[in-house]
């Protein structure tokens, strides 16, 4: 009888931690589902613009992560060096700010004009311009705005233009902050 005792003792014991330990694995669980959801995913750490290609690419891990086509200024040879020469910047910039009610669907701001650039525009007597921004097409549907035109042709003021569906992922993707290469 006592073997029997201790026999229903230990069964007992038995469910008991392994009721616990049911109950412990779910909660871990839980907790590490709660964690994965509300974890940042990793970003894009910098974009690169290759105007001669056409491309802009999204690097994560020093690896192209998302290639889109883009559209760049009416003069895309040489870096901008003035207001309204239609030639978008070379260099290295950040992308600082976004607009998510631009007449171009939607648009992120390149920190252009630096330094450098802002004191060549000077010494010229000139104004190094502004407002650059990688956005999508435009968000009217005016006759002139034609799809074919605006996807293979360069048609900006000096901006880099992807289609919308492009712009989503990057606008998702790519924080206030990342660095911007463009190059020539």
């Amino acid at each position: 009888m006592r073997y029997l005792k201790r026999l229903l003792c230990a069964f007992w014991g038995l469910l008991l931690v392994c009721s616990v330990q049911a109950s412990v694995d779910k909660t871990v669980e839980s907790a590490l589902m709660h964690a994965e959801s509300t974890l940042e995913k990793p970003m894009v750490d910098r974009v690169i613009v290759r105007k001669s290609d056409r491309l802009l690419l999204l690097m994560k891990d020093g690896k192209p992560w998302r290639v889109f086509p883009v559209a760049l200024g009416d003069a895309p040879l040489g870096h901008k060096q003035f207001e309204g020469d239609e030639r978008t910047p070379e260099g290295h910039y950040t992308l600082d700010w976004r607009n998510p009610n631009s007449r171009f669907y939607k648009s992120i701001h390149v920190s252009y004009p630096n330094e450098a650039d802002v004191a060549y525009a000077e010494s010229q007597g000139l104004s190094p311009g502004g407002m650059i921004m990688v956005h999508g097409f435009p968000a009217d549907s005016m006759p002139e705005w034609d799809p074919v035109r605006m996807r293979y042709n360069d048609w900006t003021d000096g901006c880099i233009a992807v289609s919308n569906m492009a712009m989503d992922v990057i606008w998702e993707w790519v924080q206030d902050g990342t660095p911007i290469e463009i190059h020539p």
